[in-house]
């Protein structure tokens, strides 16, 4: 046993005092020489994983740590690059594993409460020794059961399995060797989440105790180090994973953790309860959120760099039955994609839009529900029309995006700097353009159609669910409608489609039903030429369904303001009727609905048929994906049938 584990520890070298040795050759980028993957700085950095500057960062912290003669897992290099937000825990393990040479855990041998017991039994150390080293023992089936372990035929026979924080660990190695000395032992880097269930297993009696409504003792929780790494490591992750927002969901026993990834929201993380006080601690804390009340809703941000990434995170919590739901919003600082071409907009949209973008002044709105995609079509325009000639203010709430050579202003509505106060402070900073980040009263209406009457171009967005509806909105907003219809150039609707993937073999080719053929063909007679070509249509394969998808492109409906248009506005004509007038509209303005759109994007293989139903098909018509479903299963039935 002793010989086995000294093999296991001293396998490769310490990853946090050979890499102090080598750290300009790690920070000019000469990675060359590491190949045998010793160093985990220099593995990481050639693999992309993180930057030079994270690892300056990491290295100067764990150089005053060794200063100070503080050693341990909590200053390895890894360590301190997940409690910094470099690197997700999902990036790192597997560098260590393959550095080290100790195996990963995979969720497959996530031990039970049984296996737990027998070990800790047959070894007969106390359960508070295991729980100081972040390690969990447990016992191994080797019948090819739920514990069997996959890597015995590579590292010979073994009964006993262990997890730890950290398994390098010289005194965990002590004590595994004096009470598993007659049995064979396989170590194991773990995932947090299935070390802090094993852990909650183990712990058995020795949980924390406190006062949870004490701020101190919440204070003393979110200071704690495996609370930063985990917070950290759900904020890298979910930068690695594309997703927009964090939602973190305490229930009775249990709380969750889920990414909203591409509109759709996925589990990621699920931990005991008793883990749930510190770890929203540590989010309101660094939010700036009053850690102690828990019975009012709050709102609060934080700037932060992760995995390489600047972000703005706007967190919110609210009270539950079982604790507060937390919502934390990823912004990234700055966007290199902020380009109109890669909005996913069909031609005529396009050309349309660059149109108005030119007019000197009037309005031109951007619709729909929240995380449709609007802020990124205003900043995508303002883009396109930056070229140093205007002068271009935005009032937004917040700043979502950073971009340079424009006026950004943050409203304070604490304060009284309302939108409607920004605006007519903007009036006299003498600019071409104005961007509002939402119309929200009455008052900021007005004011942005008299600037559009007084000569400036003015972009805005403004909650409905159609283009059409935003002329009704604005009407019940006490906003006359000669003013309306004199000032608002067009109203661009938006949704987000998953996009397909681009991997030939996560997509296979799909047949709609009759009814959806003749969709297209309606399609292909009212708007010439958007369905050139033969139809490319594809869906998620069903062995990699999880995969299909990867990427979101927006659909749009287009409703530009013609002269018919606006009498019918002047006498406050039903939405229905202006997309009506729309529909009868000749040449590029003519409307299409955002189900067309999408269905567009569908035949050209961008998204699938199912995908644009789900986010548009109830508009104009009762078809929706399950009868989607309905109609192909009934398509097939008909086929097989002749």
């Amino acid at each position: 046993m002793e010989q086995r584990l000294a093999s296991t520890y001293s396998a490769k070298p310490d990853p946090s005092l050979s890499q102090m040795q080598t750290r300009s050759q790690i920070l000019s980028g000469d990675v060359a020489g590491f190949a045998s993957g010793d160093l985990i700085g220099a593995r990481l950095l050639a693999a992309g994983k993180v930057d030079a500057s994270d690892i300056e960062k990491a290295l100067a912290f764990q150089s005053q740590a060794i200063n100070a003669a503080r050693h341990g897992l909590n200053n390895r290099l890894g360590a301190i690059l997940l409690r910094m937000g470099a690197i997700s825990e999902e990036s790192l393990l597997p560098h260590l594993s393959e550095q080290t040479g100790v195996p990963l855990l995979v969720p497959a041998l996530m031990p039970s409460q049984a296996a737990i017991h027998e070990a800790l039994e047959l070894g007969g150390t106390q359960r508070s020794w295991w729980l100081a080293r972040e390690a969990v023992p447990f016992m191994v089936t080797l019948d090819g059961g739920a514990n069997a372990d996959s890597n015995v035929s590579a590292l010979g026979a073994a009964d006993i399995s262990i997890i730890a924080r950290d398994p390098l660990d010289s005194e965990l190695a002590e004590g595994v060797a004096a009470a598993y000395k007659n049995h064979h032992v396989t170590l194991y880097w773990a995932r947090s989440q299935d070390l802090q269930r094993a852990l909650a297993m183990v712990k058995d009696g020795h949980v924390k105790r406190g006062n949870t409504g004490d701020a101190h003792y919440l204070r003393e929780l979110a200071e704690e180090a495996p609370v930063i790494e985990f917070v950290n490591n759900i904020l890298a992750q979910a930068v690695d994973d594309r997703a927009s927002d964090i939602h973190v969901e305490p229930g009775e026993r249990e709380f969750e953790v889920r990414f909203r990834i591409d509109g759709v929201l996925q589990p990621r993380v699920s931990r005991p309860r008793d883990g749930f006080d510190a770890i929203a601690s540590r989010i309101k804390l660094i939010s700036g959120l009053d850690i102690a009340e828990r019975r009012l809703p709050q709102d609060g941000r934080v700037t932060t760099r992760v995995s390489g990434v600047e972000l703005d995170v706007r967190v919110s919590s609210i009270p539950g039955v079982h604790g507060e739901s937390l919502v934390l919003r990823l912004l990234p600082k700055e966007r290199a994609d902020m380009s109109l071409l890669k909005l996913g907009m069909e031609r005529d949209h396009l050309a349309q839009l660059n149109a108005l973008l030119q007019q000197p002044n009037g309005i031109i709105l951007v619709t729909g529900p929240t995380g449709s995609g609007k802020s990124t079509t205003l900043y995508s325009a303002l883009a396109a029309i930056n070229d140093r000639s205007l002068k271009i203010v935005t009032v937004e709430d917040p700043v979502e995006y950073r971009m340079a050579g424009i006026t950004q202003i943050q409203t304070h509505a604490e304060i009284g700097y309302t939108f409607a106060r920004a605006l007519r402070s903007i009036l006299r900073h003498d600019p071409d353009v104005i961007m509002i980040g939402e119309i929200r009263d009455a008052e900021t209406a007005e004011i942005a159609i008299q600037s559009a009457l007084t000569g400036h171009l003015v972009l805005a967005t403004i909650h409905t669910n159609d283009a059409p509806s935003a002329f009704t909105r604005l009407l019940e907003m006490g906003i006359e409608p000669f003013l309306l219809a004199t000032s608002v150039r067009a109203v661009l609707a938006q949704r987000l489609v998953r996009k397909l993937s681009t991997i030939a073999d996560h997509v296979q080719p799909d047949t709609p039903p009759s009814w959806l053929k003749q969709q297209f063909a309606d399609i292909k007679s009212t708007y010439p030429g958007v369905l050139d070509g033969d139809a490319k249509l594809s869906k998620p394969a069903s062995h990699h369904e999880a995969d299909g998808y990867k990427g979101r492109n927006g659909i749009y409906e287009l409703l530009t303001v013609t002269t018919e248009l606006q009498d019918a506005i002047v006498r406050r004509a039903s939405s229905q009727e202006l997309a009506e007038i729309g529909r009868r509209t000749t040449g590029t303005a003519k409307f299409r609905t955002l189900r067309e759109d999408g269905l567009i994007k569908a035949w050209n293989g961008i998204s699938s048929v199912e995908e644009v139903l789900r986010v548009a098909g109830s508009q104009n018509t009762n078809a929706h994906t399950k009868d989607y479903r309905a109609g192909d299963d009934a398509m097939l039935a008909e086929d097989s049938a002749s």
